[in-house]
C-alpha cells in the first residue's frame, strides 16, 4: 500500500490545477466580473445561480446550499472518491509525479498511469474492432438483446478480434512496454511469448468512479472457445474487482441525487436498465455483492441518513436465492432501507426490456419487496409447514432474521406476519424472536467495533482520513493533517460567533467591513501591501469579521501569492476557515473593468481605514476636551499632534 502524499506534493499540484477547467467539466461557467465566475449549483437545484468559482485562490463556494472548498473537495464531492484518489487525478492530469511516505516510491504512481492508459487505449481499440466483419456474431450479440450501434456506443462495448497478439501489436506500436501489458492484465504470458488475454468476445469497458477504465469484462461468442462465458481482468494494481461496479461511473450522479441504487447482475442488465431510464443500475463484475462494492455504494448514496434505497434484483431460481443470501448477510452494513425486486417469470433486466418493454423495467422496481420479507420466504420455503417438526424448524431459522431488523418499530409487524405464514401463535414467536434477539445481542455489540453503527442503523463507517467524508470548512483536507477537515464548529461557553455569511449582520458597519475583507482576500494585489497592512491593523465590531481580519496580519507576507487564501484559512481558528473562503469567493459589488475594480477595491479598503481613523479622531478629541490645558500642558499638546496626525492621514488617504 502506498504511504502518504506529502503535503507539500498536495500543495503544489493544487497550484498548478486551473480549478475553473475542472469544475467546467461538471458545470456551465459564465463570468461573474473580473476573476469570479458562476454557474447552477451542481449540489442542489436551483434556477438562478448562486455557485461561485475564484480560479486565482482556487476555491469555489454556493451562496445558495453552503457547499464550498477547493479542487479537491470539489472532486471528492462530484466523483464520491476519497482526497487521495482525488490528489492522484488532478496529479496526473497537470503530469506530476507525487511523492510518498513510509510506502511505495513515486514511481507507483507513474506506474498506475502507465496502466491507466494501457487500459485507455486498448478500450479505444475494442470498440474500433466491433465494426470490423469479424465482430459481425458480436453485433448480432448486442442486436438480439435489444441493443443498437448507438447503445454499444454510450456503454463503450467493443470487440476483441481472434487474435494471437493483434492487441499486444497495437499497444506496443503505442509505446507500452511488455512488462505493462502483463501488469495491466490486458496480455498474459506463455510457453510461446504474450499473448491476448481477450480473443473473439464482445468486450465491456469497466470503470472506477472517476471514469477511467480499469479492466474489462468479456463475454464469450463462439462455439469453439473452451474458456468461461465470462472472462475479465485478473487482479492488478488498478483493479481489484470486489471494489468495483460495473456502470457506477454512469450512475453515480442519479445515484446521490436521487439516493436509490440497482444492484442488478450483469454487463446487459445494466445496459437495459439504463436505456429504460432507471439510470441508477450498477452490477457486480464476476464476483458476488460484498463488504467493499458496500463501502463504495454507501460513499455515493451518502448513506448516513437511513432515507436510501437499495434494490437489488435476484433471478428465482436457486443460484438468485443464493446470492440474495449473500447479500442479506451484509444488509446491516447499510444505513439505507434494502429491497429486493424479482421480475415475472424470472426475467432478468435484459430479458425484460426484450420481450415487455423499457417500461416493464421500470415497473420492476414498484414490485420491490423489504429485503427481510424476502430473505423470511425464502426461509420459509426451504421446510416443510404442513408438519409440526417443519414449521418449529421454520420459527427456529426465521426468529433471528426478525431479531436482526434494525428498526424495532417493524419487528412487531415483521412477528405478526411470521406467525401467519407459519400458522403459529404471535405469543410463541415473540418468544423465539426475544430468545434470538438475546442470543445475537453479545454478536452486536462486537460488530459495532468492526464499524456497525451503536445505534442500530448498520453501516460500515467510512475512514474520517484528509477529505473522506469530514466538513468542507477547510476545502477538503489533507490525508495526513486532520485538522484540515471539518472538525467541531461548537464553543463550550460564550455567545456563538457568525461564522457565515448569511449569518452576518447588515447594519453599515459590518457591511462595510464584509466588503472591505471581500476586497483584501481576491485582489490583495490591486490593493497593494501597504494599503493591505494598514487596513489589517483596523478595529472590527464584528467578531467574526475581526477574527479573519487578524487571520490576514498573520499571512501577510503571503499576500498576493497563489496560497493567500489558503494560507489565511489556516492561519484563523478552525470554525472560521469556512468564512475565510466565502468572502474570497462572494462576488463583491462592483463587476465592471478592471480599471472600475480597481478603483473599487481601493475605495472601500480605504473607506474601512478612514472609518477607523474618524473613530480615533473622535476618542482624540474626547481625551482633548477631559484634558486640563493648564495643569497637563505636555499631555494636551500631545494630543493635539496626535489628531494633526490623523488628520494627515485622512488628507493621504483621499488623495491616494
Amino acid at each position: 500500500m502506498a504511504g502518504l502524499i506529502r503535503k507539500s506534493d498536495i500543495d503544489e499540484v493544487r497550484s498548478r490545477v486551473n480549478l475553473a477547467d475542472v469544475v467546467g467539466e461538471y458545470v456551465t461557467l459564465k463570468s461573474a466580473g473580473v476573476g469570479s465566475l458562476k454557474g447552477l449549483c451542481p449540489f442542489h437545484d436551483e434556477r438562478s445561480p448562486s455557485f461561485h468559482v475564484r480560479p486565482q485562490v482556487g476555491f469555489y463556494h454556493c451562496f445558495g446550499c453552503g457547499e464550498g472548498g477547493d479542487v479537491y473537495t470539489f472532486l471528492q464531492k462530484m466523483d464520491h472518491v476519497t482526497f487521495a484518489e482525488a490528489v492522484e487525478r488532478m496529479a496526473g492530469r497537470v503530469g506530476y509525479q507525487l511523492h510518498y511516505e513510509g510506502g511505495q516510491e513515486a514511481a507507483d504512481q507513474g506506474n498506475r498511469v502507465r496502466l491507466l492508459g494501457a487500459n485507455a487505449a486498448a478500450a479505444e481499440f475494442f470498440v474500433e474492432q466491433l465494426g470490423s466483419s469479424e465482430a459481425e456474431p458480436g453485433r448480432a450479440f448486442l442486436g438480439e438483446r435489444g441493443f443498437d450501434q448507438a447503445a454499444a456506443a454510450r456503454f463503450g462495448v467493443g470487440f476483441a478480434p481472434k487474435s494471437w497478439d493483434t492487441l499486444t501489436k497495437h499497444l506496443r506500436a503505442k509505446g507500452f512496454t511488455e512488462a505493462e501489458l502483463i501488469a495491466s492484465g490486458l496480455v498474459s504470458s506463455g510457453d510461446r511469448g504474450v499473448y491476448d488475454r481477450f480473443r473473439g468476445r464482445l468486450v465491456w469497458p469497466i470503470r472506477d468512479l472517476t471514469g477511467s477504465t480499469v479492466g474489462f469484462g468479456a463475454r464469450r461468442l463462439l462455439e469453439d472457445d473452451k474458456g468461461p462465458k465470462y472472462l475479465n481482468t485478473p487482479e492488478t494494481a488498478i483493479y481489484h474487482k470486489s471494489q468495483v461496479l460495473y456502470g457506477l461511473d454512469l450512475a453515480k450522479r442519479d445515484v446521490s441525487r436521487s439516493r436509490q441504487v440497482v444492484v442488478v447482475e450483469g454487463y446487459t442488465d445494466v445496459m437495459a436498465c439504463h436505456l429504460a431510464g432507471v439510470t441508477t443500475a450498477v452490477a457486480t463484475c464476476g464476483t458476488s455483492f460484498g463488504v467493499d462494492h458496500i463501502k463504495v455504494l454507501r460513499r455515493v448514496l451518502g448513506d448516513d441518513s437511513g432515507l436510501g434505497e437499495v434494490v437489488f434484483t435476484f433471478d428465482p431460481d436457486a443460484a438468485g436465492q443464493k446470492a440474495a443470501m449473500r447479500a442479506f448477510s451484509e444488509e446491516q452494513r447499510f444505513a439505507a432501507q434494502t429491497y429486493v425486486a424479482v421480475a415475472p417469470e424470472g426475467l432478468d433486466p435484459c430479458d425484460l426490456r426484450l420481450n415487455r418493454g423499457d417500461d416493464a423495467v421500470r415497473r420492476l422496481l414498484t414490485t420491490k419487496k423489504p429485503m427481510f420479507e424476502f430473505v423470511l420466504r425464502q426461509i420459509l420455503a426451504a421446510h416443510n409447514l404442513d408438519t409440526v417438526e417443519g414449521r418449529v424448524a421454520a420459527l427456529r431459522a426465521a426468529a433471528p432474521v426478525v431479531a436482526e431488523i434494525r428498526d424495532p418499530a417493524l419487528r412487531p409487524g415483521y412477528s405478526r406476519e411470521l406467525a401467519g405464514w407459519l400458522g403459529m401463535e404471535l405469543s410463541e414467536v415473540g418468544r423465539a424472536v426475544a430468545a434470538a434477539g438475546q442470543r445475537t445481542a453479545g454478536r452486536h455489540s462486537d460488530s459495532r467495533s468492526d464499524g456497525r453503527r451503536a445505534d442500530g442503523r448498520g453501516g460500515d463507517r467510512t475512514e474520517h482520513r484528509g477529505g473522506d467524508s469530514r466538513g468542507d470548512s477547510r476545502g477538503g483536507g489533507d490525508p495526513r493533517y486532520g485538522d484540515h477537515g471539518g472538525g467541531d464548529d461548537s464553543f463550550d461557553d460564550g455567545p456563538q460567533p457568525d461564522r457565515s455569511l448569511m449569518q452576518l449582520p447588515t447594519d453599515i458597519a459590518t457591511r462595510l467591513e464584509r466588503d472591505a475583507l471581500q476586497a483584501m482576500l481576491q485582489h490583495p494585489d490591486l490593493i497593494g501591501k501597504d494599503l493591505l497592512a494598514r487596513a489589517a491593523q483596523v478595529r472590527f465590531s464584528n467578531p467574526s469579521l475581526a477574527v479573519v481580519r487578524d487571520g490576514i496580519v498573520g499571512s501577510i507576507d503571503a499576500a498576493s501569492g497563489p496560497e493567500w487564501l489558503s494560507r489565511v484559512a489556516l492561519e484563523v481558528p478552525e470554525p472560521f476557515a469556512g468564512l475565510v473562503k466565502q468572502l474570497g469567493v462572494a462576488p463583491i459589488p462592483n463587476r465592471g473593468a478592471e480599471e472600475k475594480l480597481r478603483a473599487y477595491v481601493l475605495g472601500i479598503t480605504s473607506s474601512l481605514i478612514d472609518r477607523d481613523l474618524l473613530a480615533r479622531k473622535s476618542e482624540l478629541l474626547g481625551r482633548l476636551q477631559r484634558t486640563d490645558a493648564a495643569a497637563e500642558p505636555e499631555r494636551y499638546r500631545e494630543i493635539q499632534r496626535e489628531l494633526l496626525d490623523v488628520e494627515r492621514q485622512r488628507r493621504e488617504l483621499r488623495a491616494e
